[in-house]
């Protein structure tokens, strides 16, 4: 995502299309991510096999479902994406999700936009993600027990979009019928592919060269984000032991 943006010279929080719910945890994923040293990340994506597999097919799972949305074929994304949800996602209704919509809205580096301006996403890189357990055959809660914060962040925001059956529907709605994110999207599937072939190369200099470049962009917002994000991961771990106890 941070490559896509810093490809298409945007600040995320700075467009309104970008600010709130959703939106509000990719860009403090993104920025978390691109705060802290190169290194951290490229060991974990180069030196374990596992990670080069979920990678890969991550990048796959992009680029088929993008072109399912380019060709407008409906029945076959929809089919996909549900088929992905049902196979990763087992609880009815949002009622336990590890995110909430006023924990959503309340972390934003942007000003909220009225509702009725609203821009709807089709949210490409959640749909894959979700598309690319399913494909492993990954069920993320089953490894609650060793994850990260970022983890849980992005686990969070992907449960919160395909348990609410409303808001699924819209975004694939959304993803055939709109045309507003499709640049972004071109961009975000160019991104995708191009990470998983510095990983499978095992390129340590071209990881380098490409995270260091992206963290540059983005570097003066850090400070900010960083607290946000600090604030953000607090909420979603309190919720998961309550989860836990229940």
């Amino acid at each position: 995502m941070g490559t896509a943006w810093a490809a298409n010279n945007q600040f995320p929080w700075e467009i309104p299309r970008y600010v709130g719910g959703i939106e509000n945890v990719k860009i403090n994923i993104t920025l978390r991510i691109y705060s802290n040293k190169w290194h951290v990340y490229a060991g974990l994506a180069i030196l374990n096999p596992s990670a080069k597999k979920q990678i890969k097919q991550y990048a796959e799972s992009v680029t088929e479902l993008f072109k399912l949305m380019l060709g407008g074929h409906r029945e076959e994304l929809e089919r996909r994406v549900r088929t992905a949800g049902a196979a990763v996602f087992k609880g009815d209704g949002d009622a336990d999700l590890l995110l909430q919509d006023e924990v959503l809205d309340r972390f934003s580096l942007g000003e909220l936009p009225p509702e009725r301006q609203r821009v709807k996403n089709n949210h490409l890189s959640l749909l894959a993600m979700v598309d690319c357990w399913w494909k492993i055959g990954i069920v993320p809660y089953d490894h609650m027990i060793c994850s990260t914060p970022l983890f849980r962040l992005w686990l969070g925001i992907t449960e919160y979009l395909f348990r609410k059956p409303g808001l699924l529907a819209e975004v694939i709605d959304t993803a055939i019928e709109d045309n507003t994110f499709r640049a972004d999207d071109l961009e975000f599937t160019f991104a995708a592919r191009d990470w998983s072939e510095r990983v499978s190369f095992g390129n340590m200099d071209g990881y380098r060269e490409k995270f260091e470049s992206i963290q540059k962009y983005f570097a003066p917002r850090f400070p900010e984000a960083t607290r946000v994000g600090n604030e953000m991961i607090k909420t979603i771990e309190e919720n998961m032991r309550k989860k836990e106890q229940t």
